[in-house]
């Protein structure tokens, strides 16, 4: 299996507690975990298990092109 590289975005989730995770190149593959640590490690699992489904139904495996920028704004409420 060759290497791939993916970004994922890591939410704090304050009142359930742990981080949710998203990979954006990925629809659809989402996950959680309880520390930054376990959300990274669902995480690569989450990955593994796309490209396995995807593969298996013949589908296209999205290549990450683009590394995406990260901006936070503050906007008043």
């Amino acid at each position: 299996m060759r290497k791939r590289d993916y970004t994922i975005v890591l939410i704090p989730e304050p009142e359930e507690g742990g981080y949710s995770v998203i990979v954006p190149t990925l629809p659809g593959c989402v996950t959680q975990g309880e520390t930054v640590e376990e959300a990274i490690a669902m995480a690569q699992d989450a990955i593994a298990g796309w490209i396995a489904v995807a593969e298996e139904l013949g589908e296209p495996v999205p290549e990450e092109d683009q590394h995406p920028i990260s901006i936070t704004i503050s906007m008043a409420a």
